[in-house]
């Protein structure tokens, strides 16, 4: 039977707050971030009714509806008479989203040959020796200042942003795979050998499976720096995008979409979040990242 709640037990090193406490709890910092936010709200527009640095709940419903259901303004307006659908198809919002989730998929895509290397790096010797030093130096130069060269090389279109993207977040993916796989011990190496297994075996029926689990946990932590170098590409070039609506509502004061765009890229990063973490629990149950 569980105990009651004790004031001392938020200091306890040993207590074990119940399903309830844990569910209401998660939700005070969320509750306590929109209440101060709406008192801040109210008090301005008390001082000025048409302040636009912190929007009113009429101000914000009224942008996020025409993000849904209106087309940017570089588009052609929809017909008057246009359904539901074709009006969320062609909305501002879809079009910023689809454009943004295009980058960043194949971006994310394109840092499996990154995990892959960093597996070799660990596992054949030859392989570590050759390109651990140039990466481990590569790591360290900033990518945003790569651009300029990204530009030259790639144009300012889809690639040039994609690219930075991925030599912003690779390195760090191919140091912690290389890390991981040399973490395991060389005991199972051995007895695999001993069972006749080849050297390829080793490093992906031996090696890779014991760390596919902390691999796919780091790229759940590069979530968050692959989107600011997405959002660094397309505040400087682009033409569509999430970061870039959000440069164009800066020079507007459109707080009112800036705001509720900032709120759907969290959301949707939490999402990609949450189903890699999904994903890591049912493929490898003994694993429990945070």
């Amino acid at each position: 039977m569980k105990s009651a709640f004790h004031p001392s037990d938020l200091v306890s090193v040993q207590a074990r707050p119940s399903r309830l406490w844990t569910q209401s709890m998660s939700w005070l910092l969320f509750i306590a971030g929109i209440a101060l936010y709406a008192q801040f709200s109210i008090a301005r527009h008390k001082e000025n009714p048409e302040d636009r640095v912190v929007p009113s709940v009429h101000q914000l419903a009224a942008g996020v509806k025409s993000s849904i259901l209106e087309p940017a303004e570089e588009d052609d307006p929809l017909d008057p008479g246009a359904g539901l659908y074709q009006r969320l198809r062609h909305s501002m919002l879809w079009k910023d989203t689809a454009s943004s989730g295009r980058r960043f998929f194949v971006a994310l895509a394109l840092l499996v040959p990154a995990i892959l290397l960093g597996l070799h790096m660990a596992v054949f010797p030859y392989a570590g020796a050759l390109f651990l030093r140039f990466v481990l130096f590569f790591d360290k130069i900033v990518a945003l200042s790569l651009l300029p060269i990204l530009f030259i090389i790639f144009g300012i279109e889809e690639w040039s942003k994609i690219m930075l993207m991925v030599i912003g977040v690779a390195p760090t993916l191919i140091l912690d795979t290389c890390n991981n796989a040399r973490a395991v011990h060389r005991e199972q190496i051995v007895k695999a050998f001993t069972l006749k297994s080849g050297s390829f075996d080793i490093a992906y029926r031996v090696v890779l499976r014991q760390i596919l689990p902390q691999i796919i946990n780091s790229v759940r932590l590069n979530l968050k720096p692959l989107a600011l170098f997405l959002f660094a590409g397309e505040m400087i070039a682009a033409t569509d995008g999430l970061a870039y609506r959000i440069a164009i509502m800066r020079r507007h004061m459109g707080m009112d979409i800036i705001l509720p765009y900032l709120l759907w890229v969290a959301l949707l990063l939490f999402a990609v979040d949450a189903f890699l973490r999904f994903a890591n629990r049912r493929l490898h149950p003994w694993y429990q990242p945070l």
